[in-house]
């Protein structure tokens, strides 16, 4: 890990400590809450039904390859 985040932690871990704001360590819970949530539970079924179909898809060998979709829109990038 690189040695700037370790740190960044170390110096929010030292203010943390120290920390007396109740409403203050309430946001960051709220905040380490919501971290947890897992993207899939706030997407639409349209949204899921449509990654689930790709995934099929690609279990099923229907892909293009990279190259190919690059020269289909290049034109355009």
């Amino acid at each position: 890990m690189d040695l700037s985040l370790e740190n960044k932690k170390i110096e929010l871990i030292q203010w943390l400590s120290t920390l007396d704001d109740t409403s203050l360590i309430d946001k960051l819970m709220r905040l380490r809450e919501k971290e947890k949530n897992d993207w899939w539970n706030e997407i639409s079924a349209k949204e899921k039904e449509s990654i689930e179909k790709g995934i099929q898809e690609a279990d099923n060998g229907k892909l293009t390859s990279h190259s190919n979709v690059k020269g289909i829109y290049e034109k355009w990038l």
